[in-house]
């Protein structure tokens, strides 16, 4: 057997390098602290404590106004309207203002009816229909009736129709019998009644129209207050 030579160097292994001594890699970067930075400041919100409320538009009083829309009623009977007339007491408003006997309350219309009923007639169809029958026209158609006979026919009607207007009951008969019996004092007693309703009948609609817009701008207003 061969003796080993012991003078061949031996082949050192390369030495372990140690991690002892090395660097150690740096450390991650340190998280970035947020607690000294400043922070975003969010816009302040505007304040409207001082500023000026924006002042809702006032509202119009109707007080001082003056019934605009009669202003606009011209001449045309058709298109006016007006009140009622004068107030009345609530205990007489639903019943006749007089009774249908009582003619001589307004004698100077008492002998005109009975004289020419077509005039009486032509009166207060004119202001029930509030002028859209003139007087002349439901005169000469009265009197056109009156020849035949029968007038109660047609004044009958504008009797319903007054007291449909004012809620006045249907007496003392029924208003075809009224007429048909009692023409005149018919007449007489739905003539009082629009006189006693604030019209009156010898002036005509718009007549009456002119005379309530007048009085309504000479009024004074109702309700104002002195501002200081």
């Amino acid at each position: 057997m061969g003796r080993p030579d012991l003078n061949q160097p031996n082949h050192a292994q390369p030495p372990v390098q140690s991690t002892a001594n090395q660097p150690k890699h740096a450390q991650q970067p340190p998280v970035q602290s947020t607690a000294n930075q400043p922070n975003h400041a969010q816009p302040p919100v505007q304040s409207t404590g001082n500023q000026p409320n924006h002042a809702q538009p006032p509202v119009q009083s109707t007080v001082n106004r003056n019934n605009q829309g009669h202003s606009q009623h011209g001449a045309n009977g058709n298109q006016a309207r007006i009140a009622t007339g004068i107030p009345v007491d609530n205990q007489t408003q639903n019943r006749w203002s007089s009774d249908l006997f009582d003619c001589m309350n307004d004698s100077e219309n008492a002998v005109i009816t009975f004289i020419a009923p077509c005039v009486t007639f032509g009166q207060i169809a004119e202001i029930v229909d509030e002028g859209t029958t003139t007087c002349p026209t439901g005169g000469l158609l009265y009197a056109t009736i009156f020849l035949i006979g029968a007038p109660f026919v047609y004044s009958c009607m504008f009797r319903a129709k007054l007291r449909i207007k004012y809620g006045l009951p249907d007496a003392p008969a029924p208003d075809w019998l009224t007429h048909l019996f009692c023409e005149y004092c018919a007449l007489c007693q739905e003539y009082r009644e629009l006189k006693h309703r604030g019209f009156d009948p010898n002036i005509g609609w718009i007549g009456n129209v002119q005379a309530q817009q007048q009085e309504m701008m000479m009024a004074p207003p109702t309700g104002q207050r002195m501002m200081g």
